[in-house]
């Protein structure tokens, strides 16, 4: 009963609180409006457990299915690019290649900084068994990381747990985060037992001539008449050779110089270039050519890919239980000649109920993945795309070149040793030689899935066992044939793994009246059998292409044999107690016992605790959905590489009819511990006026030390270099994620994401006292390391002098001053901050949706550019100076530069430098190697999508919907600072970045996709 003029408030769960004020009215009308799930809202966590998300300590992401899978990428991780804050995800570039994923920043110096995957509570293997050659960029191919096996059409959701609160219970393969996949399940159809889903995407991958070299058409091949000052070539950079034996001197271009600083195009000027000097040409042979420039430039060896998604879906569920199967082909054609992947994927998912506590669940996951033609990287000739960066003549016609292959099927390269006594090539094979001859060709079959049964023992009591495995076996072959630049082989590579789970958990759930608590208590046994061989032939092949061990033509070696088994016992525990829907106390702590570690030192563990304060909770209001503070501290660590312990013998070829054996050349260390991190976390959350804006922000400060690394030592001892625990790299940073929906009506809504992160990395300490340690030493003069003070991944090589901030040129050469030690900070491969925005308008079934992707900082060293303007091979390399000459002029006819800069004494330079020759001040014999380093920042257009839903009242029959989808990815980089390259195109995943040599140029992907349900 209320009278006039009292108060009531309704308030149901899940409900905005309303309230009225009561009237002479007999009754009152009440329309409740939903919260639409801001403090009931269920996201999966560690170890595959549903929980409140208002419960959490700790930051967790989610990205939907369909953001994953509406705009495919053959490797789904791409797609979580700009979707997710406090989350590093950079591609390589290549097809098929792989994705660098980093959590929270760089934590150890040696050992994995990638996430762990785990897809539906279980742990795969992510591994990359690229060579070291391969990731130092001096050649070989990127076959992947291994979690790009997953099939984005198989998504239900990915959750990134991102601090060590989050993924302690995982232990020590989630040191760096947790990429935690949901797949997706069957679905009741009602009176309509299976439902069916057909999926067909297609998609053009054109390359983006804004990432790739723009070639100068002025001057051909040569190195400039100043090359020959000591004897040569006398006519404006020429050979003069008899070629046709009539005793007169023709002029022909220079064929081991592989630069186009020689002489300017003049058409009226017949040459004898490369095609006038192999007999099997018979239409150019012996004939000369006009000195033009060529008509197709290496940017005409790139085609157009064609990247093929066709996927189709069985499912259903009841009272019983449910089931989903899945097929899935992938058919991607690369941008380069001869180059394809196929991938087959085969998945289920299944539950049934045996009785009303007892429930059966099976998922199994097969895929058949096979490459052909995987692109080259790095400075390698398996690499066309070092040649065309870096070492080129513009005179060069690369259609020709493709007409010259497929004419004879021999390597007629414009890079000869000799035009009349050896056409072999001196440096670089003809680019078709090597895509369609030295192609290499991979298969790697994966089965992965558990058997998990579930016991709920009472209303708030449950038991659950499950048996995981991930096993896969390849085979990667890579030829070199018989007539290429270098010398021919045969290489074979075999890898096997096998990976072994075995949980068991109890589960408990109890509420009373104000009080919850929930959690687990649990133990994981983890197994490991990984084992790889690669051989090779030796000497070279006898038989022109046949690939075969036994083809080798003289002995083989040894093939080199790896092999380990490792194991993990972990035990575990996890509670959250909750008090009035106000507090959440959380602690967890695991144990473990790894194979890894020495015997006496084999025991670790971790612990987390968080508490979370729904401060919203205090009070009623329309305005303010959701308001929560989180805290939390945890730590967590690292264990060993296997085989880091004791010392084992290297064995070597058989000499002299006896076996021989080594040590390492890197002692092991039986005293080493884990690697550990201490990590604090405090956090915001906030969702107001109904849910039409949220955010998510986040301060964590994580420090890791005891880091497993990699010293030098005295070769007196035996050994060069020795395994320590030493070293400590501290990172801090913010996470915010903001969305809100500025615009909602009945039929039309405008949602925006924006995801920001910025991580501050710095390298406390390294082992004995050093201050700087060597990560990698690529080509150019450049190294990449740790220094202590700096952020991780320093950049280091020969910087300019400077005067109160300017470049200091020389006033002899008029070139830049550089510093005579090559170990100057030149800036770290880790960006400032990382950033998106998401933009979503729906208007009734028409939905249009782009993600605006960025990086600030970061710095990257182009071996492209640093060879490639010293030979003279991109447009800025011609042109006009400052008087309005020609700069590759000699200066006594008003050629050459002013580089910008001051004179020692800090006076503006006035002082012109030549251009007329290939050591210029700009190139790689001159100039300092931070002449070549970039900030990697950009913008890009990374996502764009329009798509049109029918419905089930548009059809007559079994057709419930149809989605049309026109899609594009990576459109359009609205700002960069690199040039002729993307800066985020590097050479493979791992601890080594901020490195470019021979990339490949990005592709924008435009095309369009069906979704037809049944």
């Amino acid at each position: 009963e209320a009278s006039s003029g009292d108060v009531l408030r309704f308030s149901f769960v899940g409900m905005t609180t309303v309230t009225k004020t009561v009237g002479a009215e007999s009754s009152i009308n009440v329309t409740m409006v939903s919260q639409e799930n801001t403090l009931d809202e269920v996201v999966v966590t560690a170890l595959g457990i549903e929980r409140e998300k208002k419960s959490l300590g700790y930051a967790t992401q989610e990205v939907t299915g369909d953001a994953i899978n509406t705009v495919k990428d053959p490797n789904f991780v791409n797609s979580l690019q700009g979707k997710t804050s406090g989350i590093d995800v950079k591609a390589s570039g290549t097809m098929g290649g792989s994705t660098n994923v980093v959590i929270r920043g760089y934590s150890s110096m040696f050992n994995s900084n990638q996430a762990l995957f785990v897809i539906d509570g279980v742990p795969i293997s992510n591994i990359n068994n690229n060579t070291s050659d391969q990731t130092t960029g001096r050649g070989g191919y990127d076959y992947g990381n291994a979690a790009q096996d997953l099939n984005p059409d198989d998504i239900e959701s990915v959750n990134v747990l991102k601090g060590g609160g989050a993924t302690a219970l995982y232990g020590s393969r989630a040191a760096n985060g947790v990429i935690l996949i949901t797949t997706k399940k069957g679905k009741d159809h009602g009176t309509k037992a299976i439902g069916v889903t057909i999926n067909s995407a297609v998609t053009m991958n054109v390359f983006n001539p804004d990432t790739f070299n723009r070639y100068q058409k002025e001057y051909g091949a040569g190195y400039s008449d100043y090359y020959y000052d000591a004897g040569g070539p006398s006519d404006g950079g020429f050979f003069e050779r008899d070629l046709n034996g009539d005793g007169i001197l023709e002029l022909t271009t220079p064929s081991t110089e592989d630069a186009s600083f020689g002489a300017v195009f003049d058409e009226n000027l017949l040459v004898y270039q490369w095609d006038s000097w192999y007999p099997e040409l018979e239409d150019t042979y012996l004939v000369p050519r006009p000195w033009v420039a060529a008509e197709n430039d290496p940017t005409t060896f790139f085609k157009t890919g064609v990247t093929m998604f066709n996927s189709i879906d069985l499912n259903g569920a009841n009272e019983k239980g449910d089931f989903r199967l899945g097929y899935t082909n992938l058919d991607q054609q690369g941008i380069l000649p001869n180059s394809q992947i196929k991938r087959n994927t085969i998945s289920f998912n299944g539950s049934l109920k045996l009785t009303e506590k007892f429930t059966a669940s099976v998922r199994a996951n097969y895929t058949n993945t096979a490459g052909k033609g995987r692109y080259g990287t790095g400075y390698d000739s398996q690499n066309p795309l070092q040649s065309m960066r870096q070492w080129n003549q513009a005179n060069v016609d690369f259609k020709d070149q493709e007409a010259a292959y497929f004419a004879t099927r021999k390597n007629i390269t414009w890079n000869a040793n000799d035009p009349l006594t050896n056409r072999t090539p001196i440096y670089t094979d003809n680019p078709y030689w090597t895509r369609y001859e030295n192609f290499q060709n991979d298969v790697r079959d994966r089965l992965n899935g558990n058997v998990t049964l579930n016991y709920q023992i009472n209303d708030w009591l449950g038991i659950m066992g499950r048996v995981t495995m991930d096993n896969y076996s390849s085979i990667q072959e890579e030829r070199i044939a018989i007539g290429s630049v270098d010398v021919p082989n045969y290489t074979r590579f075999n890898e096997r793994f096998m990976e072994n789970n075995y949980d068991l958990m109890l589960n408990f759930n109890k509420t009373w009246d104000k009080l919850s608590l929930n959690g687990v208590i649990g133990t994981n046994i983890n197994r490991i059998n990984y084992s790889n061989i690669r051989a090779s032939t030796n000497g070279g092949l006898n038989v022109p292409r046949l690939y075969s061990l036994s083809n080798s033509a003289s002995s083989l070696l040894a093939p080199a044999e790896y092999q380990y088994y490792s194991g993990i016992d972990g035990y575990y525990a996890n509670a959250s107690l909750g008090w009035n829907n106000l507090l959440y106390l959380e602690g967890s702590y695991r144990r473990d016992v790894s194979s890894n570690l020495p015997k006496d030192n084999n025991t670790y563990d971790y612990y987390s605790g968080s508490l979370s304060f729904l401060w919203s909770s205090l009070f009623d209001s329309n305005a303010i959905s959701l308001g929560k503070l989180r805290v939390g501290y945890a730590k967590t660590g690292n264990t060993a590489r296997p085989l880091s312990v004791n010392n084992v013998f290297v064995l070597g070829n058989i000499t002299g009819g006896q076996p021989t054996a080594s040590l390492p050349s890197r002692n092991n260390n039986a005293n080493l511990r884990a690697e550990t991190s201490n990590e604090f976390e405090v956090g915001l959350e906030m969702a107001l006026f109904r849910n039409r804006l949220g955010l998510d922000v986040s301060y964590y400060d994580k420090t890791s030390e005891d880091l497993i690394t990699p010293v030098t030592i005295s070769a007196s001892t035996g050994y060069t270099g020795q395994w320590l625990n030493a070293g400590e790299i501290q990172n801090k940073g913010i996470e915010a994620t903001v969305y809100g929906s500025p615009v909602k009506t009945e039929n039309f809504e405008w949602r925006i994401d924006l995801n920001y992160s910025k991580n501050e990395s710095e390298v406390l300490s390294l082992p004995s006292g050093l201050s700087n340690l060597l990560l990698a030493s690529p080509q150019g003069g450049v190294s990449i390391n740790a220094t202590v003070g700096e952020p991780y991944g320093m950049i280091q090589g020969r910087d300019f002098v400077y005067v109160d901030g300017q470049r200091v040129i020389n006033q002899d050469t008029g070139r830049y001053e550089r510093t005579d030690s090559s170990t100057e900070n030149l800036g770290s491969f880790q960006a400032n901050f990382r950033g998106g925005i998401n933009n979503r308008l729906t208007w009734k079934n028409l939905s249009f949706q782009f993600l605006i992707d960025m990086q600030d900082g970061g710095s990257v060293f182009s071996l492209d550019t640093w060879y490639g303007y010293g030979t003279g091979v991109t447009d800025n390399t011609v042109g006009l100076n400052d008087l309005g000459n020609p700069k590759r002029l000699p200066i006594d006819q008003g050629g050459g530069i002013v580089l910008g800069g001051v004179a020692p004494d800090g006076t503006p330079n006035t002082v012109r430098t030549r251009y007329d020759y290939y050591a210029h001040a700009e190139g790689w014999t001159r100039a300092p190697q931070a002449l070549h380093v970039y900030d990697a920042s950009f913008v890009k257009l990374r996502e764009m999508s329009l798509s049109y839903k029918l419905g089930s009242d548009v059809f007559r029959g079994h057709v419930q919907a149809m989605t049309f989808t026109a899609i594009g990815r990576n459109l359009h980089i609205f700002s960069k600072n690199t040039p002729y390259s993307d800066p985020e195109a590097g050479l493979s995943s791992g601890n080594v970045q901020g490195y470019q040599s021979g990339v490949y140029p990005t592709t924008r992907d435009i095309g369009f996709s069906v979704k037809i349900d049944f």
